[in-house]
């Protein structure tokens, strides 16, 4: 199979979709690899280091999308890379449907099959394509909120650690999964008076037997995210619901509520958010104020570390990458049925339940393709 791996393009998105030693496996295997030039500049891997892997080096996008059959990506296509698709092409990236109408509508167009990191499960029901991003978004989520409380960011001037004689800052978790847990080792490491939020009863046994008795474990009731939101200093949301839009379970009120100089940060961005305040933004321009509390809402936390992301993502998505180039893409979702999970668009249908809810749009079960 041809694969093609293009340069991303978002602001300040540094990952990318196949590391050389990625792209060695494939070639081992007698896939024929292109990379754009640059592709992988970000983290450190220059074009003759994809060169000795086995890659050709192509200069342009259009050279990526038209002439390979599959396509890696770390982040959802912009809409002027959703025109450059093939009917039957097949994409493999994160998608995030359930908050972007646009680029679903575009993919349908595109007449793509297009297979999500962030909906493949494994024999658990677990997400590991998912997983290694929510490591780094739940850890992150604390350095950044850390910075943000300094007052030189707009913060409280709060040290989450606290000294002797003076209390720690406070971080509200909401959401006990992946990202939400990783959040709270962050979080509990740095000195801080944590608690987790969840709706499972299970979850949070978990996480009481992982941590113990340092760890504050609070079942999700609106009264609950109202009191602990609003006497918190930094607020971590990490709620998610696979392939559907994040609940909004923070209100604008409970945001006013909160003093002035606190800090949220929203790891669900990418499905819409979980607060009624947020709204996606960049590395560029990564905060913004809503009655005094300042906001993290960067859609693309992980390529603040690409690096450490990118190697962290290959080591999840090689092995499903190669069995989509071995067997092809409608042999490979019938051996794995956790791969066919992946499978959001095909052929011009929407094939994600939770998307096509979320977004009001028609769906067809995978099964109709065959």
């Amino acid at each position: 199979m041809r694969i093609g791996v293009p340069k991303e393009i978002k602001t300040h998105e540094y990952r990318v979709g196949l590391v050389p030693s990625s792209v060695r496996e494939l070639a081992h295997h007698g896939h024929e690899v292109s990379v754009e030039t640059g592709a992988g500049a970000g983290i450190g891997y220059d074009d003759d280091a994809y060169a000795r892997a086995g890659a050709k080096i192509v200069a342009t996008p259009d050279e990526i999308f038209a002439g390979t059959d599959m396509v890696v990506k770390v982040k959802e296509p912009q809409l002027h890379e959703c025109a450059m698709l093939r009917p039957g092409q097949i994409l493999f990236t994160y998608l995030h449907l359930a908050a972007d109408k646009p680029q679903t509508e575009a993919l349908m167009a595109s007449g793509a099959v297009c297979i999500a990191y962030e909906t493949v499960t494994d024999k658990r029901g677990r997400l590991p394509l998912l997983t290694p991003m929510s490591e780094v978004a739940g850890r992150m989520s604390i350095q950044v909120g850390a910075h943000c409380l300094e007052k030189a960011q707009g913060g409280s001037g709060t040290l989450l650690g606290g000294v002797p004689g003076v209390p720690a800052g406070r971080v509200v978790i909401i959401g006990g999964g992946v990202s939400g847990t990783n959040a709270a080792r962050m979080a509990m490491g740095m000195e801080a008076a944590v608690t987790v939020i969840d709706r499972s009863l299970e979850r949070l046994n978990e996480l009481d037997l992982q941590f113990g008795p340092t760890l504050n474990t609070i079942f999700s009731t609106i009264d609950a995210i109202e009191q602990h939101v609003t006497a918190a200093d930094l607020v971590i949301g990490a709620v998610l619901i696979p392939g559907a839009a994040a609940p909004k379970l923070v209100t604008r009120q409970m945001i006013a509520g909160m003093k002035p100089g606190s800090v949220f940060v929203d790891i669900a961005i990418d499905q819409g958010g979980c607060a009624e305040t947020s709204k996606p933004t960049s590395h560029a321009d990564p905060t913004y104020e809503v009655d005094g509390v300042i906001h993290y809402c960067v859609t693309n936390m992980p390529g603040a570390v690409a690096r450490t992301s990118t190697h962290a993502l290959n080591n999840a998505t090689l092995p499903y990458a190669l069995a989509l180039a071995n067997k092809g893409w409608k042999a490979a979702i019938k051996a794995d049925p956790g791969l066919a999970e992946g499978l959001n668009v095909a052929h011009g249908k929407l094939t994600y339940q939770a998307v096509a809810n979320s977004l009001d749009l028609p769906f067809t079960d995978r099964t109709r393709l065959e």
